[in-house]
């Protein structure tokens, strides 16, 4: 989920250009991300230009990029935090209620990346989806559809959730919590030799 999260902020197909409409003019896509956006040709040529100004960007994108900036480092620390709360690892081993409890942290930590990560790609999608129905004087073939990273972003946000939620149910059950008490095996009968 991390790994899709990652992809879906970095390629520039947030949004697309559309081909509804009657007349369709198929010589140029235009595609825009958070970062860039590019043009590309019919010949299979494609230019892409950075975002030059921060400031003169428009508030979605300007909140869709930190909050992907966001959900990816919460992504990275919950790796982190999330390896070391696993059983297999040798860190804190001598206490499996802490170790459970890291583990579930690192959870905790996926959750968050994954809803940064759903707010993100919702919150562009809307705007999307407002500027293609708003009644204007742009022709509907040279309006924006939706971009094939949203996809990804959604099903990186859906994994990244699922995963989290399965590492905070690796939290010990109450009766487990406290000590643990080892019994020795002794034999049910004693022999004694004379």
């Amino acid at each position: 989920g991390w790994v899709a999260a990652l992809a879906a902020a970095v390629v520039p197909q947030w949004r697309q250009s559309s081909y509804a409409g009657d007349a369709i003019i198929t010589a140029v896509g235009l595609h825009e991300g958070l970062w860039m956006s590019c043009a590309a040709q019919s010949t299979g040529q494609v230019q892409c230009r950075l975002h030059d100004s921060l400031l003169s960007l428009d508030v979605h994108i300007q909140t869709s990029r930190a909050l992907m900036v966001i959900s990816l480092l919460l992504g990275f620390f919950g790796i982190i935090v999330s390896v070391v709360g696993m059983k297999c690892t040798k860190v804190g081993e001598e206490d499996p209620v802490t170790k459970s409890r890291i583990a579930v942290a690192g959870g905790v930590l996926f959750v968050l990346s994954g809803v940064c990560t759903l707010a993100a790609v919702s919150l562009y999608a809307t705007r999307v989806t407002r500027e293609f129905f708003e009644p204007s004087s742009v022709p509907i073939n040279a309006r924006y559809e939706f971009g094939s990273a949203l996809f990804v972003g959604w099903g990186a946000a859906s994994l990244t959730m699922l995963g989290g939620s399965l590492l905070c149910c690796s939290c010990p059950a109450e009766e487990r919590r406290g000590q643990q008490y080892y019994r020795q095996s002794q034999p049910s009968t004693a022999r004694e030799y004379v």
